[in-house]
């Protein structure tokens, strides 16, 4: 650092700014710096900085799959605004969601330098396992129910369902079929809860709860046997499950929205590109992001741990996937269709 602020012309002090990250530095002079850095070949030594301050500036993201949508757009959130704030990720996946697996995840975080740890897995494995996150390590989980022993940032998956629901039966629908995610997913049990009491406070009929495992293959799967009932509107649990669904009701010859009228959850990118485009539910994993690692970094500069549940709004986007039930549109199409009668005497 010395050789730096020797080139550069400014003290051993600026360059320490420079190398740390700070604001509080003229352009100028952190060209200077860097310009001298460059020419010297000199590198800010991580491992020492972490000695002397105590922080590694590293934020530990512990996962169970990359393959999914929430987590993947997510966990792109958290290593953005991570590093808007001068950290790197770490992540670690877990194997498999089982306690052995866990187990591995929590052994590997040990031996790494992290500050802080985000959590997108179910809690319940955490619980079950037979390893605890690090003491005094900030945590916080996503989209789970631990509230009560750690940080939450969650979409608010109830709000989500019942819009979807709420959509379909202003549309006309008797009730609503539910393609639900896996029995053991946080996400899929507060979905298939909410379009439960949803339909309950209306005062409709429960069908059957059809269950995939988030994939358009399963959607498909379910599909096909949802398109051998009379079902004429679907609230599915992800859009990838819609997608599948979609395809099912097409080969069985249901038209989407004139005979089923299709919701999903999530609006992915592509939701607008299906056919017909998706109305579904829009959450902001980018805010969910986001709110992680502003939990756990507020949790540093604070010292303390926190608890609770931040809930991020969900909104309905509506596209070309619903409309009302096949009867009340033949009988709006009959209404329009009548001659108006004057009334002569």
């Amino acid at each position: 650092m010395a050789d730096v602020a020797r080139l550069a012309g400014v003290s051993t002090q600026t360059v320490s700014r420079v190398s740390n990250g700070q604001p509080n530095v003229v352009d100028s002079t952190r060209r200077q710096v860097l310009d001298a850095m460059r020419t010297l070949g000199y590198r800010p030594n991580s491992a020492a900085r972490a000695l002397r301050s105590g922080r590694f500036r590293t934020i530990g993201v512990i996962l169970f799959t990359l393959s999914t949508t929430g987590n993947m757009r997510t966990l792109d959130a958290i290593a953005t605004s991570a590093a808007a704030e001068g950290y790197a990720i770490t992540v670690i996946p877990v194997e498999a969601p089982t306690q052995d697996g866990v187990n591995g995840a929590f052994t590997r975080l040990g031996e790494l330098a992290v500050d802080a740890v985000i959590l997108l897995m179910e809690v319940h494995l955490l619980d079950a396992a037979s390893v605890s996150l690090p003491t005094g390590v900030p945590v916080v989980v996503a989209d789970s129910d631990a509230g009560d022993r750690y940080s939450v940032v969650d979409t608010d998956q109830a709000a989500g369902s019942r819009a979807a629901v709420q959509h379909l039966l202003g549309l006309g629908h008797d009730t609503v079929v539910h393609l639900a995610g896996p029995s053991g997913s946080f996400a899929s049990q507060r979905r298939e809860q909410a379009w439960r009491q949803a339909l309950l406070d209306a005062g409709r009929p429960l069908p059957a709860v059809h269950r995939g495992d988030w994939s358009a293959t399963s959607g498909y799967e379910a599909g096909r046997a949802v398109a051998r009932t009379d079902a004429t509107a679907v609230f599915a649990a992800n859009d990838q499950m819609a997608l599948g669904l979609l395809r099912a009701l097409a080969e069985a010859g249901r038209r989407v929205p004139h005979d089923v009228s299709v919701i999903g959850f999530d609006d992915v990118p592509d939701a607008v590109a299906y056919l017909p485009p998706l109305t579904t539910v829009h959450q902001d994993f980018a805010e969910v992001g986001r709110r992680c690692v502003a939990g756990v970094l507020r949790q540093m500069a604070e010292h303390s741990a926190e608890h609770g549940t931040t809930l991020v709004p969900t909104r309905l986007v509506e596209r070309a996937s619903t409309a009302p039930p096949p009867a009340a549109a033949a009988a709006a199409a009959s209404a329009q269709s009548q001659p108006t009668r004057r009334n002569t005497r």
